[in-house]
């Protein structure tokens, strides 16, 4: 059995920990479901569900991978052996894999439109005609196999080289420049005229349009943002020495997700309203809306690729956290680190045909009315996420020892035991109320 990695540096954690938070559909979707649900007042209520709800899971999915020091199975047969609590860690695994699978489709259009971009195929084509382009790109079975499957090699490139050659340096090298292409955006889409328009909808808060059904649109949206629930940062803080801080460092991981999301809504706000576009459009908002937003502006051609380019980083940092929580348990049995990926890539590639295909071949397929993509994305986002999560919540909250929780918890810091009593009420009863609503939210049960 290899030897039991550990985490370059606190940074590369934070760096690794936020890549996996930040994840295309955080970037293109807050600007959306924001833009539906009042803007401002929308966000500061995002912020806040974030500290109060969300960040307590986070934490708590640290504490149970820096005290097992276990992939997010065996890690559960540690803190509760002879329990059926290990199932928990076998659903994060499940889901993660389940997730991986369809968000490598979405990674593979992004990669399609880079070469369509470089290739200027892209230039000079009207809106009807960019969602023409979409729809026979999607449907394109030959291109959507070799684009998803070529997405998910480069996430088996990098898990295969390990913790700090490969998901550490990645990190480093891409969450940086994540921010930084974000900043070009940001002074470009600032710079058009009428772009304030967009700033003030997004940032000046609108208390009146607050309503029951947005506070859980808001509360849905920083519960996902992060995705915790299956286990994934359980995996990653399990590589963590405890000279670390959980509690900062989940903060910072928060901080850098919000911060992410506030640039994403300055970089997407002011160009839409400039240009009279609504950001209402999900996907097709990267492959549709902004090539035409691009194409109207002088080297729209090159501000698109950065763009992409942007978002490529985001759905790979996240990526790579879902291989490694399903690679880790195969080395927990004595696979080496190299065969544990490359298995795990090869059977996530067989996973990711249907939903590949289900733009095209398999379109007119459907179970419970759903296509195999939207089925997937509606197993993961609406079931497993949430249900894990609150699991998660009872299970360090009425499961582990309070002592272990404490020691943990101030473990690389002096924080107060104040604090860590406020955490733990939180963690006990205010966050699983939360990610209740959310469930019955998502599944339709309450409306």
């Amino acid at each position: 059995m290899e030897k039991r990695e550990t985490w370059g540096s606190k940074l590369g954690f934070i760096l690794a920990s936020a890549g996996s938070a930040i994840g295309i559909g955080a970037i293109w979707k807050l600007p959306y479901v924001a833009a539906t649900a009042g803007g401002g007042s929308f966000f500061i209520l995002f912020l806040l569900l974030t500290v109060f709800i969300v960040l307590p899971v986070l934490i708590s999915e640290f504490i149970i991978g820096r005290s097992s020091k276990a992939d997010a199975i065996t890690a559960y047969k540690k803190l509760a052996p002879g329990t059926k609590w290990n199932w928990l860690g076998k659903m994060g695994v499940a889901g993660a894999s389940i997730l991986f699978s369809f968000y490598s489709v979405v990674g593979g259009w992004i990669i399609t439109y880079l070469i369509k971009a470089f290739s200027l195929s892209l230039s000079g084509l009207s809106q009807p005609e960019l969602l023409e382009e979409f729809g026979k790109t999607t449907a394109n079975p030959y291109i959507s196999i070799l684009a998803t499957f070529t997405f998910i090699a480069l996430n088996v490139f990098v898990i295969r080289r390990g913790i700090v050659s490969g998901i550490e340096k990645m990190n480093k090298f891409m969450m940086p420049a994540l921010f930084i292409l974000f900043v070009v955006l940001i002074i470009r889409s600032l710079t058009l005229d009428g772009a304030m328009a967009g700033v003030e909808f997004f940032l000046k808060p609108d208390f009146g349009a607050i309503t029951g059904h947005t506070v859980l649109i808001a509360l849905g949206q920083a519960f996902f943002s992060l995705s915790v629930g299956l286990s994934v940062m359980v995996t990653y803080s399990s590589y963590l020495s405890r000279s670390v801080s959980l509690p900062q460092s989940a903060t910072s991981v928060a901080l850098m997700n919000l911060g992410v999301s506030l640039l994403a809504g300055l970089a997407i706000f002011p160009a839409t309203f400039a240009l009279d576009i609504k950001p209402d459009a999900g996907p097709g908002l990267l492959f549709v809306i902004l090539p035409s937003i691009f194409s109207q502006l002088p080297f729209g051609t090159f501000f698109f690729i950065i763009f992409l380019i942007l978002f490529l980083f985001a759905a790979l940092t996240s990526s790579f956290s879902l291989l490694e929580v399903t690679v880790a348990p195969l080395m927990a049995q004595g696979t080496s680190r190299k065969k544990a990926s490359t298995l795990t890539g090869l059977v996530i590639m067989l996973l990711a045909i249907p939903s590949a295909l289900s733009f095209g071949v398999f379109a007119n397929i459907h179970i419970f009315g759903l296509t195999f993509f939207d089925l997937a994305d509606y197993l993961v986002s609406n079931l497993l996420l949430p249900i894990g999560a609150l699991l998660i919540s009872i299970f360090v909250g009425f499961r582990m020892p309070r002592k272990l929780l404490l020691e943990e918890f101030q473990a690389g810091s002096k924080i107060s035991y104040k604090i860590f009593i406020i955490w733990l009420f939180l963690i006990k009863f205010i966050a699983p109320i939360g990610i209740l609503f959310v469930f019955l939210y998502a599944t339709g049960i309450l409306k």
